[in-house]
Order: structure tokens, then sequence, then C-alpha cells
């Protein structure tokens, strides 16, 4: 979030709820955006003129600069507003302003856990939403059900002047990224590095480093970034898992994934560590 603007998370909403908030509405996994050519924005207010609230369904997320913020669902087929519209975050990245993009990355996890737990997974019984944390609780068994996360790691294997990138099947075409993969359980972050690096291209790592972590609300992920050394191997694809990977430099980089992401991050710090290293020379 940029400088001076500060984000509160909080659970339990203000007792005077007509002060004016900033709302995250959401229809399935699309936001609700006011556009305005290459910009858009939330909707900001006591009430959005023009939709009709059920009183279902809303989360408070916290404060961003003293202002309530909240998370809405909408009902498929419900009216819009006029001069609104409904789009995927991945589509408004760059529109609205950042600290809002990533309000709406967390109010859209919190949506589609607010619907998909109104009742207890174990015992089928309606469940009652706590006060004290982000969590649903099911009064008949006991059972907490808190937000669904999904560790994630993503690597950035170099050898020596060069970083491994590969090409899964799901990407937009012609664009290359670095390795990632899901946690399982019992495993340290580390060991999932050098687990997943091994099974999809076939190399084995070394000196393995924290960089830096994301929320990745693509639906619930949090990516946990880190670099690794080469350590030996040869690059053999897992057929189900990627299409392409080579080694590259960072004059001869090919499309990447944008900025969006921390994948573009581990790559861009690695473009700027062979320019000083260049420098230096």
């Amino acid at each position: 979030m940029e400088v001076g603007r500060k984000f509160i998370p909080g659970i339990k909403p203000p007792q005077e709820n007509s002060k004016p908030a900033w709302w995250f509405f959401f229809q399935g996994s699309k936001l609700l955006v006011e556009p305005n050519g290459s910009t858009a924005a939330v909707p900001f207010g006591p009430e959005i003129k023009g939709l009709s609230l059920p009183l279902t369904r809303r989360q408070y997320l916290g404060e961003l600069d003293g202002t309530p913020c909240y998370a809405q669902e909408l009902a498929e087929g419900q009216p819009l507003p006029d001069g609104t519209t409904l789009e995927g975050l991945r589509q408004v990245y760059g529109k609205l302003e950042e600290d809002f993009f990533w309000l709406a990355a967390r109010a859209v996890q919190i949506v589609d856990w607010d619907r998909s737990h109104q009742f207890c997974s174990r015992c089928g019984a309606p469940t009652v939403q706590r006060e004290t944390e982000r969590s649903k609780e099911c009064p008949k068994c006991g059972q907490i059900h808190f937000p669904r996360l999904a560790p994630a790691v993503i690597v950035r294997v170099e050898r020596g002047n060069q970083i491994l990138m590969a090409r899964s099947r799901h990407f937009a075409p012609g664009v290359f990224s670095v390795l990632a993969g899901f946690v399982e359980p019992g495993e340290t972050l580390e060991e999932t590095v050098a687990r997943e690096v091994k099974e999809e291209s076939g190399i084995r790592v070394k000196n393995i480093r924290y960089f830096g972590s994301q929320p990745w609300p693509f639906p619930h992920s949090l990516m946990i970034g880190f670099t690794a050394e080469y350590a030996g191997g040869e690059i053999a694809l897992e057929d189900s898992e990627l299409e392409a990977a080579g080694w590259y430099t960072a004059e001869n980089l090919p499309p990447q994934p944008g900025k969006i992401s921390i994948a573009r991050k581990l790559i861009d710090a690695f473009v700027e560590k062979q320019k000083q290293n260049n420098e230096k020379q």
C-alpha cells in the first residue's frame, strides 16, 4: 500500500454502520467496479444507490485510513447500479489503485470462504461465525472452519549468470516463468523447493534462501518466494506439468509474467543483480 495509507484488519464491524465505507462487491469471483477510462474504482459511500443489498454474506474487512471496508456477495443475476460493471481481478490490476487491488484480493477469498462454509463439513450442521477471529464454529460438533489458504513455493534457480525458466501448459502463449508448486503435508518449505524443482525439471538445487511472499487470490494461495543455486542434473521435463524449460541470461529472457506477480519480482531482481555485476566488471 502506498505511503501514508494504512490498512488495519478487523473482524467486528463498527457499531455505527451508516458511516461511508469502501465496498468490495463480488458476484462469483468478479468484482463490482466503476470504470473510468483506463482506471477503475470500488464503490464508496454509506450505501450504494441502485443496488438492493441483502443483509447476508457481508464481511467486515477492517479500516483503510480510518474508513471501514466491507466484502459483500451479490446474488447471481442481481441488477447492477448504473455506471458499474463486473470484472475479474486479473483484469482490474493496473486499473485499481494497488492498495485497493490487494484489499479486493483479500475480500474475494473471504467471500468465497463465507459462501462455502455455511454448513459444517464434518456433521452438516449450520455454522456460526465467531466474533473474535475470522472463523466459523459448528455449534453441534465444535469443529472450527478457517478460511482456506494453500501455501505454495516459487523459486528462482540460478546457474552462474543464467536463470532456469519454464513454460507451463496453462500459461498465456509464449510466457515463461520460474518454477512453483504447492507444499505437501509434513514438508518444510525448503524441502518443497527441492522436490518441486527436481520433479518438474530434473534439476537439483542447493543454498535455498527466502526471498519474499505474496498473497495470491487465484483462488486462495500464499506464494512464498525463494532463490536457489544449481547443484546438478540435466533438464528433464515432467510431462504433466511443463512443456518447455531452459537456461536464460538476463539479455535473452523469454516473455515473462506480469508485474503483479512475485514471479516477476524474482525475475526482475535477477536482471538487476546481473546488471550490477556487469557494471562492476
